[in-house]
């Protein structure tokens, strides 16, 4: 008999991962050129070339022992230097090689912090619409997710009235994401500094340390020289947990890493309880090999201006067939509006064309679906006559 706590991850198992089974099966069942799978951020865009050559020169030309052994819970000293300097060069900060701990992706990297971070009865908020995991990872240690509601008429950025309301004496940590999932939107500098404004008023005034965790996977995908603040500029108590999963094309190699500050509340406490979070939670230590080929290619990045064409076609096809949508400046999902109420009805409408969406309820975006457009230029360009068929049946 499965535990309590799992009864609920059962009933409500992942729906983008389910509908990324179902497209599979669409797929032999009509050809996968005859479906428009939009379900999953699973990158298109193949990795640099230097991670390949990477690979292969570490495997012909390292020592075995290093490439397939345990290391630091923390990793390997030279992989944390070298992503601290890329860090300092990019964003003017002053990190080491101890403030980066390496991690099993980003999952692991906010789990990780969350773990350090969290007691029981604890409160984590974040904002509406957020990555459906969010929930389960802050459930993982008892404690409570908090929402703070959607801004549509904002263009989905947070509203800080509603924010500073979420806040209360149980509040252990804020999670952001930016640019973001599912909205594709990327919060600016003056959004930052007034949600650092709301977080330092509020540890002021409860007397404790509240963590800002910036969840950082799509931090490399921002279209037309946009800018993303890194947050640990505008708040000392930032926490930041990074993959290269969509930045490398890696999301299957699991390798991302978590920064924390000298500038954080007991730093150096953190940052051992974090390295041992890590072992403890079961991740033991980032993979070893990947470890190595981020030190070798952590200067390398992957081709942006083919998602930013992508999401321009895409969003330019379906406005012209008379759907709304948030047009996107970062990531790569596209925001739109359902045009009924119920959008897994629209959802569900949509698999007569072969085309599979995610209901924004999983993202609770009622209202809405995510679009995900890490996928072929060609499979846009098919897909759009079929997204217009879709918007006729319902009059737009």
């Amino acid at each position: 008999m499965i535990s309590k706590k799992m009864i609920p991850l059962v009933n409500n198992n992942s729906v983008i991962r389910a509908m990324f089974e179902e497209g599979k099966q669409m797929a032999e069942k009509y050809g996968a050129e005859n479906v428009y799978d939009f379900s999953i951020g699973n990158p298109n865009v193949p990795a640099p070339e230097a991670v390949k050559k990477a690979i292969m020169d570490i495997m012909e030309n390292e020592d075995p022992v290093k490439v397939h052994g345990y290391m630091s819970n923390a990793g390997f000293p030279e992989t944390r230097a070298a992503i601290a300097d890329n860090l300092n060069r990019r964003f003017d900060t002053h990190f080491t090689e101890k403030n980066i701990i390496m991690t099993v992706g980003a999952g692991s990297a906010l789990n990780v912090l969350l773990k350090t971070a969290l007691d029981a009865g604890d409160e984590v908020v974040t904002f509406a619409p957020y990555f459906v995991e969010y929930g389960n990872y802050v459930a993982n240690y008892d404690a409570k997710l908090v929402v703070v509601p959607a801004n549509p008429e904002g263009g989905f950025m947070p509203r800080t009235d509603k924010f500073a309301e979420a806040i209360t004496p149980a509040t252990k940590a804020v999670i952001i994401n930016n640019p973001n999932n599912p909205t594709g939107v990327i919060y600016p500098e003056s959004v930052i500094k007034e949600i650092a404004a709301v977080l330092t008023a509020k540890q002021e005034e409860y007397g404790h340390v509240i963590y800002l965790i910036s969840d950082e996977p799509y931090r490399e995908l921002a279209y037309g020289g946009a800018e993303v603040p890194y947050l640990t500029k505008y708040y000392d108590n930032t926490l930041v947990g990074y993959s290269y999963s969509k930045s490398l094309s890696l999301p299957g190699e699991r390798i991302g890493y978590i920064v924390i500050p000298d500038e954080s509340d007991e730093a150096e406490q953190f940052i051992e309880a974090a390295t041992i979070a890590n072992r403890v939670g079961g991740f033991v230590n980032a993979p070893s090999l990947m470890q190595l080929v981020i030190a070798r290619c952590v200067d390398e990045k992957c081709n942006v201006e083919y998602y930013e064409k992508n999401g321009k076609t895409l969003y330019d096809g379906l406005t012209e067939a008379g759907f709304s949508c948030v047009k996107p400046e970062g990531a790569f999902y596209l925001w739109m509006k359902s045009p009924v109420e119920d959008e897994k009805e629209f959802v569900q409408a949509a698999k007569k064309y072969n085309i599979l969406m995610v209901p924004g309820s999983s993202f609770a975006g009622p209202g809405y679906v995510r679009i995900s457009y890490c996928v072929s230029y060609e499979q846009i360009e098919r897909a759009l006559p079929k997204f217009k068929e879709l918007a006729k049946e319902y009059g737009l």
